[in-house]
């Protein structure tokens, strides 16, 4: 039974997902027996059979995740309410609204209550590293999910997707949707409290630097970036000295501001045709609407990750032209897969390793899919991750 339920995670976050190569995108297998969420029920009936609930009352997996206020993370909440609830775990999810204090008190909460494991989406990742402390030394094994708690030897594994090959995928979208050379490029990065921020931005610039080197692009809005535009590796302090003069910190609010300083001070030569590095789906359609309003653009080609609804739908209105989609799903199965071995005391699956400044944390990376016009049907609607009723203009 263990090795079925383990088969069965492990299987689910391929169902539906594909890997993405530079320059390459490719619509998933249809007509699949079985769904992510088909996949998800069967692991949840398998769970129940496999592990019980603890018996002194104590909550088995605390779950913390950075905030309520962004889609991406309210449908993570789903995916562990769906498999670890149905299951029969005892488990709690708890948010921390953007306060590293508030994660803080998360994690003494959870802690008091007797988790055996801890699954933490940092808010910041250096900032928690006192928190996983905690809870390691009170006998917890922690699992980073999604973004890498840096600066500790407390954290003993990591779930994620593949936050290189993202940028790399968003880097080679405005590559293959450029014409001419000379043509304006736009960058937008993370948060710099974000390792993933980091990550996400050498993944993109990887690409794109060669385009920048032969006169493709020009870099339009970061005097930091320009100084750097001959090297094809950036250090950590290289990368932070550009993410730190083009950071939206993941808030709409500031992607707006930003933006609309960038055109404002812009020259006719920055603008007409161009190009936008936007790190994320919520910060894409705030920059996407400042420049959809200055008659001066003429046209923009714009990435995003999450696949989050309002996203999809400026997709298909071709509003924002990509998203990378991170099945959540996959996610939350890889997580539990994990968590379920730990209970068992065993090992669990990992597949690399990423060092956060202290040690190599053993992780589990999982597929990401590149959505635009040409597959959202077949990549969001088909694989069941969102329903056709949800958006106007799918045919």
């Amino acid at each position: 039974m263990r090795k079925k339920l383990l088969s069965l995670l492990l299987s689910a976050t391929m169902i539906g997902t594909m890997l993405v190569g530079c320059g390459t995108t490719e619509a998933p297998t249809t007509g699949s027996a079985e769904t992510p969420a088909s996949q998800a029920a069967e692991i949840a009936t398998e769970v129940a059979d496999e592990v019980a609930p603890a018996a002194d009352g104590n909550v088995q997996v605390g779950i913390v995740l950075p905030t309520k206020d962004e889609p991406r993370w309210l449908q993570d909440q789903a995916q562990f309410e769906t498999i670890l609830g149905d299951a029969g775990f005892t488990y709690q999810v708890l948010f921390s609204q953007g306060s590293s204090a508030t994660e803080k008190t998360n994690v003494e909460t959870l802690l008091s209550q007797g988790i055996d494991v801890l699954i933490i989406c940092a808010q910041d990742g250096a900032a928690a590293a006192a928190s996983v402390e905690a809870a390691k030394a009170a006998g917890v094994t922690v699992i980073a999910y999604d973004r890498l708690i840096t600066d500790t030897d407390a954290v003993d594994y990591y779930v994620t997707f593949d936050s290189f090959a993202v940028g790399a995928a968003q880097g080679q979208y405005l590559i293959d949707h450029a014409q001419g050379s000379g043509i304006p490029l736009y960058l937008y990065a993370g948060a710099a409290t974000d390792n993933n921020a980091f990550i996400f931005f050498e993944g993109a610039w990887s690409v794109l630097q060669p385009k920048i080197a032969d006169g493709t692009f020009v870099i339009a809005n970061s005097s930091e970036a320009v100084a750097l535009q001959d090297k094809a590796e950036l250090t950590r302090d290289e990368l932070g000295t550009i993410i730190g003069q083009v950071t939206t910190d993941w808030d709409f609010n500031v992607a707006k501001s930003k933006a609309e300083a960038n055109l404002t001070s812009a020259g006719a030569d920055m603008k007409g045709d161009v190009v936008i590095l936007a790190p994320n789906d919520g910060t894409a359609r705030s920059i996407a609407d400042v420049f959809a309003s200055d008659s001066d653009v003429t046209s923009y080609v714009i990435t995003g990750q999450d696949s989050e609804k309002a996203s999809v739908q400026y997709v298909i209105d071709g509003t924002q032209s990509m998203t990378v989609f991170k099945d959540t799903r996959t996610l939350a199965a890889d997580s539990v897969a994990m968590a379920v071995s730990i209970l068992n005391g065993e090992t669990p699956a990992t597949d690399t390793t990423y060092n956060n400044g202290v040690i190599d944390v053993p992780a589990k990376q999982t597929a990401i899919v590149v959505v635009d016009q040409s597959n959202v049907q077949a990549a969001l609607i088909d694989s069941e991750y969102y329903d056709a009723s949800e958006f106007t203009g799918l045919e």
